[in-house]
């Protein structure tokens, strides 16, 4: 399990990736087997991805890589607001030319994953076989999502204490998997956090939040370049990525190979790789998908093409594709220069980075002295009322509630429920939207705290704090008789 260094100038990166060979590296792979690329899911690393390496239905069939985006796992990089999809797909491109590895079939989670592939085949068309996309997200973020986000950033990134940090934790975890009741799930995704993105590296959260939020829509150019075969699972009732974005995708992709198929994981709501019956339907459907397919060879050898010059090609393309003639005579030997980010917002994400790399040094460490977290989630001391049992539920006294309930008369229009807050849970973000976000984020005040308003004077109140008897003057009585 090694790093690949890929030169870039102007930048710097390091990809961690993992295999499922008996040594951890492309060279034991066997070359009789064809070879598949797995990308982790949001907020996570390839060792998440260890439900579909362990399962003989793929591991036995083939050779298996998964990479470390650059912003998570132990994959390194230095920060960067022209940090794209593009670029990501830039990472894999020359990742894959570095190691000789031959055309893969993709596995794709979620929604910087899905984004980056699909960039990757318009751009480097023969290094894939087939894609198969789970959890399609939509072109740009729906609103609810995008103003949660927004709030957990300033929650995970600000952490003055472990509560503050589980309780953000905690949020991401119901917002990923849609459940409260799993504590090991809870246990060991908190904990995988607390390690890998604490607030003392929350550049790379801001990082990979602004990719995330500040994504433009593939054009229907760019989806026509993509004709190898492809394979849609998505999951029935997932609130972040709705199934209606599969079948969108599918009717987009007008040149793909074959028919583009969607299988909808009935029941499914998140984050279909970390949870067991997702997973194993996943592979399922994934290797039936595969055993259509023709057979190919992993054999390792030098790209046909030298690197710089099929990188030359690539810029020339995506000039092509994104109508920027400029891009063309963008520096081949930088992977920055894939970068599609407008001027504005690459302006607005550098504010960003600066703004949160301010005081990062004093920021909050969840670990201990060991470099371990200091206690599983689940074994937080639970002291209010309000907080539940294992069984999730909280217990008062039922008749003193229901006295003051029948009591009460509201005088205030009844709350609406969440999602009812945007004219549609389904509504998307706007470019007006996403710029809004970006300008709050960097005006954020990381030291508001209330504060205590003394009226009247200090004298007056100081004494009166220290239990000194004064006039109405605020000057201090004289002793009567030796007694106070």
């Amino acid at each position: 399990m090694p790093y690949v260094d890929i030169p870039s100038r102007g930048d710097y990166v390091s990809l961690w990736y993992r295999t499922n060979s008996v040594y951890g590296n492309v060279g034991s792979f066997d070359p009789s087997k064809p070879t598949i690329i797995m990308l982790h899911p949001l907020f996570l690393d390839s060792t998440w991805l260890q439900r579909h390496f362990d399962d003989p239905r793929l591991g036995l069939q083939c050779n298996i890589i998964a990479f470390d985006q650059r912003t998570m796992g132990r994959s390194r990089c230095r920060p960067s607001e022209l940090h794209d999809c593009y670029v990501d797909a830039a990472d894999l491109a020359l990742a894959m030319q570095a190691l000789f590895l031959p055309a893969c079939h993709f596995l794709a989670f979620e929604c910087i994953a899905v984004n980056a592939v699909l960039r990757l085949t318009a751009l480097w068309p023969e290094l894939v076989l087939s894609l198969t996309l789970c959890n399609v997200p939509p072109p740009t973020e729906l609103k609810w999502v995008f103003n949660a986000y927004d709030e957990l950033l300033q929650l995970w990134c600000y952490a003055a204490d472990l509560d503050a940090f589980e309780h953000a934790a905690s949020e991401v975890v119901t917002f990923m998997t849609g459940e409260t009741s799993n504590t090991d799930l809870q246990d060991a995704l908190i904990a995988y956090w607390e390690a890998w993105t604490p607030p003392t590296k929350r550049l790379r959260i801001v990082e990979l939040v602004n990719i995330m939020m500040n994504r433009t829509p593939l054009t229907q150019k760019e989806l026509a370049c993509i004709r190898c075969p492809v394979l849609i699972i998505q999951n029935e009732q997932s609130d972040v990525a709705p199934l209606t974005h599969a079948y969108s995708l599918q009717k987009q992709l007008t040149n793909a190979k074959g028919e583009v198929r969607v299988f909808p994981i009935r029941g499914a709501k998140a984050c279909m790789s970390i949870m067991p019956g997702s997973a194993s339907i996943v592979n399922q459907t994934f290797s039936k998908f595969l055993a259509t397919l023709p057979k190919a060879r992993s054999d390792l050898v030098p790209p046909k093409v030298p690197v710089l010059e099929r990188t030359k090609m690539a810029l020339r393309t995506l000039s092509d594709l994104v109508g920027e003639p400029s891009y063309a005579q963008r520096d081949p030997r930088s992977i920055l220069s894939f970068s599609c980010v407008a001027p504005e917002v690459a302006r607005s994400q550098l504010e960003n980075l600066r703004f949160y790399a301010r005081d990062i040094e004093n920021a909050y460490c969840p670990l201990g002295r060991d470099g371990r977290p200091m206690r599983k989630y689940s074994e937080r001391q639970q002291s209010h009322w309000f907080h539940g049992d294992h069984r999730g539920m909280s217990h008062i006294d039922t008749a003193s509630l229901s006295m003051a309930q029948k009591n009460y008369k509201s005088q205030s229009p009844e709350r609406p429920l969440a999602g009812q807050l945007t004219a549609n849970g389904n509504d998307l973000v706007t470019e007006d939207i996403a710029q809004d976000g970006r300008m709050r984020r960097t005006t954020f005040n990381t030291s508001a705290a209330e504060k205590q308003v003394v009226k009247g004077s200090m004298t007056k109140v100081v004494t009166q704090s220290a239990g000194v008897k004064t006039n109405s003057q605020g000057n201090s009585l004289p002793k009567v008789g030796g007694f106070t």
